[in-house]
């Protein structure tokens, strides 16, 4: 460090970066076009130093967690930063390079030059709601091969030195389905990195570029330290677990397998012995298996800390190429959150005993996704959704189960309100409420899960959905019982029902069909024989659990007027 600068300075513009990561999020939310990003905030943005070093991360999706260093990276691997010039934005989308998840979430990349020379990178990471390909909102499950799934950036310059690719512009709005959102969006991600380049240009004014490349070099440094002192506090040794996703979309089954090992130094997560890439978009690249793993990993070490590339520098995260983790081309990777999440989840399973004040017991796991089409009764105009779906989560040695959030990899992730999906979107809400199907029992109880019915409203709508752990249920932890599934029904105007599946590809719907989606409740925690009495009776009252589960799981009797509850072998 420079002498002469004080630490307290230091600090002010460390915050300051963390300020403009901050700015940085949520005027990209301001000038999207799409719910998915406005409303879901289906999206992250980070600044980097001018080596492709994380700084800061914004909230949103926790599955997008240190995945834009890895996509700065590979723009600078690629062109070299003396090819890069001031005002250029590279547009990134390949599931196989730094960066990547599926060919839906676009990534752009923005050099911030400071008398002459890069003092930074920014970046952000969006779900577009479509990018072409075979289906209305560009991922399926039924696709075979990444070429089918849309375009594919394999970081190439959308603005060079300011001035916009026109060429490039005209080809992206003649090959995706809604061309006025997507220009919007794309404007959206470069004018919040060009705010970005602004405010970080306004700090190298006011302190100097000597003070901000130092105050980077200690947000880095001091993201390291307090890592490396909780992992000193870790127990040391090594644990395994393996689990089997659902299947691969075929019958198939699709094994994923961990070794995590603490030391002194490393926090290794090892997934050698996983299935190999399948022939279904299940699979994940290799950094957005890392983003999973990070997830543990910060809720164990403090998931408070500011997201940045020093906290991870204990952290190594081991995958055989071609496997289902560390998917190659032509591999179809656009429901890559499905093995991405069962890979953190096998993680937090071994983990969990280990750490039990940090890590509960299972969740709904699933982004449970849902993309539906057609054509809007009142306007004639077409319609897109693309939205995820919420579910409980598991209990904890502290608490019962979080009801109706989203899972692991969504985090700061929102629903789309009834209101705004009935205006905009050719369907009517006829339900959204919580699961109470009682699962999960504990001395901590699982949290309820979701029950969402989606009306169409106009004929040839088109269903697209995969809603993962549908087959094996959330699991409890020490002495809890399972929690449940992930399932959605169709409904037919003429009361035919159809299901449950859990897996389904562009599925007609016409007026008055129904989709029922309901989501899993999380797992319970602890001997259910252990939970207070009162608070057994209060689940009766509030419809969580029957009066016959409190009976059956719980050992307990509730009068069902007054609410009065006596342990069984107390009677």
């Amino acid at each position: 460090m420079t002498k002469n600068i004080d630490s307290v300075t230091l600090d002010i513009v460390k915050d300051s970066l963390i300020a403009i990561g901050n700015e940085v999020f949520y005027s990209f939310a301001q000038t999207s076009m799409s719910p998915i990003i406005y409303e879901t905030l289906d999206y992250a943005c980070g600044i980097a130093d001018s080596e492709g070093h994380l700084l800061t991360q914004g909230n949103g999706a926790c599955g997008f967690i240190g995945l834009i260093s890895p996509m700065i990276q590979a723009v600078i691997e690629k062109f070299g930063k003396e090819n890069i010039r001031e005002g250029d934005v590279y547009i990134i989308n390949d599931p196989y390079m730094g960066g990547g998840s599926h060919l839906s979430d676009i990534g752009m990349v923005m050099p911030v030059f400071y008398n002459g020379e890069i003092i930074a990178f920014l970046g952000n990471k969006a779900h577009w709601s479509d990018v072409g390909g075979m289906a209305a909102g560009s991922f399926t499950t039924d696709s075979t091969e990444v070429f089918q799934e849309g375009l594919r950036f394999p970081a190439v310059k959308l603005v060079d030195g300011g001035e916009i690719s026109q060429t490039l512009v005209d080809m992206i709005k003649s090959n995706v389905r809604f061309p006025e959102a997507a220009e919007g969006d794309m404007w959206g991600q470069i004018a919040s990195l060009r705010t970005g380049n602004k405010r970080i240009i306004d700090l190298c004014e006011k302190y100097g570029e000597v003070v901000v490349r130092e105050s980077m070099t200690r947000l880095l440094d001091q993201g390291e330290i307090i890592a490396r002192k909780r992992l000193s506090e870790f127990p040391k040794g090594s644990w395994e677990m393996e689990e089997y996703m659902d299947d691969d979309g075929h019958g198939n089954p699709v094994l994923i397998k961990v070794k995590v090992t603490i030391t002194d130094d490393e926090f290794i997560v090892d997934y050698t012995g996983s299935s190999p890439q399948v022939f279904s978009p299940i699979n994940t690249g290799y950094t957005s298996l890392c983003a999973g793993a990070k997830i543990v990993f910060m809720s164990i070490v403090d998931p408070d800390l500011v997201i940045n590339d020093g906290v991870f520098r204990p952290l190594r995260v081991i995958a055989e190429p071609g496997s289902v983790l560390q998917c190659q081309s032509p591999a179809p990777t656009s429901c890559y959150f499905e093995s991405m999440l069962y890979a953190t989840d096998v993680l937090w399973k071994a983990l969990a005993p280990v750490f039990p004040k940090y890590l509960g017991a299972g969740h709904m796991l699933s982004v449970c996704s849902v993309v539906l089409s057609g054509t809007h009764q009142d306007t004639g105009a077409p319609f897109l959704i693309v939205e995820p779906t919420g579910g409980g989560w598991g209990a904890s040695s502290e608490k019962d189960g979080e009801v109706g959030q989203f899972c692991v990899g969504d985090g700061e992730t929102y629903n789309v309100p009834v209101e705004m999906a009935e205006t905009r979107y050719g369907i009517m809400v006829d339900e959204y409420s919580l699961h109470t199907d009682g699962a999960g029992a504990g001395m901590f109880r699982g949290g309820s899960g979701c029950v969402r019915k989606y009306r169409a409203m106009s004929d040839g709508q088109l269903f697209t959905a995969s809603f993962g752990r549908n087959k094996y249920p959330a699991w409890g932890t020490n002495g809890g019982a399972d929690g449940s599934y992930n399932y959605f029904e169709i409904i037919r105007a003429d009361g035919t029902v159809e299901g449950p599946m859990a897996i389904t590809a562009r599925t007609v719907l016409n007026k008055n069909d129904v989709v029922n989606m309901i989501t899993a409740t999380g797992g319970g925690y602890g001997d259910p024989y252990q939970r207070d009495v009162k608070r057994v009776a209060e689940d009766v009252r509030n419809g969580y659990i029957t009066l016959e589960q409190a009976k059956k799981d719980y050992g307990v009797d509730v009068d069902p007027v007054t609410f009065q509850a006596v342990r069984r072998e107390e009677n």
